[in-house]
């Protein structure tokens, strides 16, 4: 045991003199943490609370261009702003290119005899079977739809652009139903003007959505770009010390520190041991740094806090094992390597390969059929897999058992491979 505790103490005197990797296991992570974040939570908040701003051209001087307007402002989602009479779709399409907004609706002259044209036509078919008179024309005789036109800024993505067409498209439905639901009053009570509390009721009574979390605990967790973000970064930011603890092992194998064990009353396995105590207990401490800050200083630069599981045993042993799987795969590298260049590249690169395949910076759930089976190779899949079953699914230690399997597999895999290498080259 003695000896074993002067080991791990030369490992932490080692360690504690990497600046350069003390940098990449803790500043990069959080700065990533911090900005990433940051940026989705602003996209979340753009598409859900904040107003996109939209540059509306109106062509049409009737009733309807006017309500779509107003319906357009009242709808919470839009920022309106107006183009002047005298302006025409090259003033709009400009602005556009100067980035003064980044949507664009041009409102056709004809908007207003469409709208009308379509909602007698829907009235006088609806009213055909009751003894009420009319005099809408038949869908066929209708003249061709005005379109309303969408101009978008290309930076654009389509994901986003299809929210903003569903938007676009409820208020165009709301617009036409108004009228459409004016047409059927004003046919059944001759003439007489809808009231104003009724047409209301009409057109908003809906059904309310109530959206809830489904979690294994029962509670409903709040999941937010913390929540998701903070375990994704922190598994991202154990991995990442392959980039000391494998130019440690190259170090002392080039130096023949490895071959000198044999000569005293030591073992190399002791200091594999050594260093993966060492690194473990790093990964523990770039764990509860990371996942401070979401709780305590995200908060405090306007970010959503991040909110611990209830089974904290369990997060604790999710962090052990996590980290232990990172100082494997390290220690793998090292022994392979042949130059520190060669063990912080191959490791470097690997770990951004693991973290695109593994659902870090693509959703899982999003990735396509060909790309399943290659992201459960990658052990920071299933190390995140855990951390979000702790806490996002509200689970216990029951619930990621079957998760923390293939992390165990692949810390037995990574020690074998590790071995062997050792052993092929004369070190054991």
């Amino acid at each position: 045991m003695y000896k074993l505790w002067v080991t791990i103490k030369k490992d932490w005197r080692i360690l504690t003199r990497d600046k350069v990797g003390l940098t990449l296991m803790f500043v990069m992570p959080i700065v990533l943490a911090i900005v990433i974040t940051t940026v989705q939570n602003s996209t979340f908040e753009l598409v859900n609370d904040k107003k996109v701003p939209l540059l509306l051209l109106n062509k049409d001087e009737g009733v309807a261009g006017k309500e779509l307007e107003t319906t357009l402002e009242k709808g919470g989602m839009f920022t309106i702003k107006k183009l002047s009479a005298g302006q025409d779709e090259a003033a709009l399409k400009q602005r556009l290119q100067d980035k003064d907004a980044l949507l664009g609706l041009v409102i056709p002259s004809k908007y207003t005899t469409d709208v009308m044209a379509k909602s007698e036509d829907v009235a006088g078919r609806a009213l055909q079977s009751v003894a009420v008179s009319t005099d809408s024309t038949s869908g066929a005789n209708l003249p061709s739809s005005a379109s309303v036109v969408l101009f978008y800024h290309p930076v654009l993505q389509a994901s986003f652009r299809q929210g903003i067409d569903g938007a676009l498209n409820s208020v165009l439905q709301i617009v036409q139903s108004k009228y459409i639901v004016r047409q059927l009053y004003s046919a059944i009570n001759d003439s007489a003007a809808i009231p104003t509390d009724l047409e209301q009721q009409i057109l908003t009574n809906q059904t309310p959505i109530q959206q809830l979390s489904v979690s294994k605990d029962g509670g409903h967790v709040i999941v937010n770009a913390t929540q998701h973000n903070i375990p994704a970064w922190t598994v991202f930011a154990m991995f990442f010390i392959v980039i000391s603890l494998g130019a440690s092992i190259v170090r002392e194998k080039n130096s023949g520190s490895f071959m000198r064990l044999k000569t005293m009353p030591t073992s190399i396995t002791l200091a594999m041991i050594s260093k993966q105590i060492a690194y473990v207990v790093i990964t523990i401490i770039q764990a509860l740094v990371i996942f401070s800050i979401g709780k305590w200083i995200f908060p405090m630069i306007g970010l959503p806090g991040l909110d611990f599981p209830h089974d904290k045993a369990s997060l604790l042993l999710v962090i052990i094992l996590c980290g232990w799987c990172a100082a494997s795969f390290a220690i793998m590298i090292g022994v392979f390597a042949k130059t520190q260049e060669q063990s912080n590249g191959i490791g470097a690169v690997t770990i951004v390969l693991f973290a695109a395949v593994g659902g870090l910076l693509v959703p899982s759930f999003a990735m396509p059929q060909s790309m399943q089976g290659l992201m459960r190779i990658s052990p920071l899949h299933w190390c995140l897999e855990a951390f979000y079953g702790l806490f996002l699914e509200g689970g216990a230690l029951k619930d990621i058992f079957t998760i923390l399997i293939p992390t165990l597999v692949m810390i037995v895999l990574f020690q074998l491979i590790a071995h062997w290498g050792m052993k092929r080259q004369g070190l054991v």
